[in-house]
């Protein structure tokens, strides 16, 4: 099937089922197509002004679907399934946004007839610059290959193993966190040595943004590229060297891990 001209349904108009509903949108795909849920369906007028289907009724909203992605909090998860398990049909792809929620979870709550996947996403799905992990084990290849198509529109996409899915959360979703919280402690430097933070903001945002394109285009490891803007007795391994006696690196991996063990505690 063209992706163009797949029935997708949103269960969740939240921050981030609005996100991938306005990054099918940006790739092309007919808003006649989408159809969102949510209880309160007047936070969605803006996508509705733009012609996608916004319904309460989570049940209508999956019936005609090919594929129905689910985007509500893991602790709705089965709430949401028992729900919409009478109004689903063979073959329906069912993808879950959900943290911690897996295949095997899904699958006692949803009808045998459907097939479950996991897929994660970040934020950047609004803007097509999504980096989505996706755990499909109970697709054929022409399914998987349906899949990664369809959220491409989104992004860059990845096949995984489903046990490595919380290492996906963390690396892929919490880390756009992580990198923008490095954004904005740049910014607040650069307001120290004289910048307006208007200013400041734009430099450091493209300066990020060009420091991933280096890593991105080169495939160089990054410390390749560090290597090239450093030099002896200069300015910047001088504040690299500070940067890290004060637990620069090992605090991103801390950080990294102790997200990593929440996921893990909370099964």
């Amino acid at each position: 099937m063209e992706i163009k001209k797949l029935n997708i349904a949103i269960v969740g108009g939240g921050n981030l089922g609005r996100s991938v509903a306005d990054g099918f949108l940006k790739s092309g795909i007919p808003a006649s197509q989408l159809t969102v849920s949510r209880r309160r369906v007047e936070l969605l007028d803006d996508l509705s002004a733009k012609g996608v289907t916004i319904v309460k009724d989570n049940k209508h909203a999956v019936s005609k679907a090919d594929i129905v992605i689910v985007a509500v909090k893991p602790y709705q998860a089965v709430e949401i399934f028992t729900e919409i398990k009478s109004s689903l049909k063979e073959g329906q792809l069912v993808a879950s946004l959900m943290t911690g929620i897996s295949v095997a979870q899904m699958s006692e709550h949803l009808p045998s007839f459907v097939i479950p996947l996991r897929v994660m996403p970040n934020t950047a799905v609004a803007l097509q610059e999504s980096m989505t992990l996706i755990a499909a084990p109970a697709c054929t290849p022409a399914q998987i290959d349906l899949v990664t198509e369809l959220f491409e529109c989104l992004g860059e996409v990845i096949l995984i193993n489903e046990d490595l899915m919380a290492s996906a959360t963390v690396l892929g979703a919490c880390n756009i966190a992580f990198a923008l919280r490095f954004i904005r402690a740049a910014i607040q430097g650069g307001v120290e040595i004289g910048f307006t933070p208007e200013i400041a903001q734009k430099i450091v945002a493209q300066t990020v943004k060009g420091a991933a394109e280096l890593v991105i285009q080169t495939g160089n490891h990054p410390e390749e590229e560090i290597d090239k803007v450093t030099t002896p007795k200069g300015i910047t391994i001088s504040g690299l060297n500070e940067m890290e006696h004060r637990g620069f690196s090992a605090s991103i991996i801390k950080g990294i891990l102790t997200s990593y063990n929440k996921i893990n505690s909370s099964k």
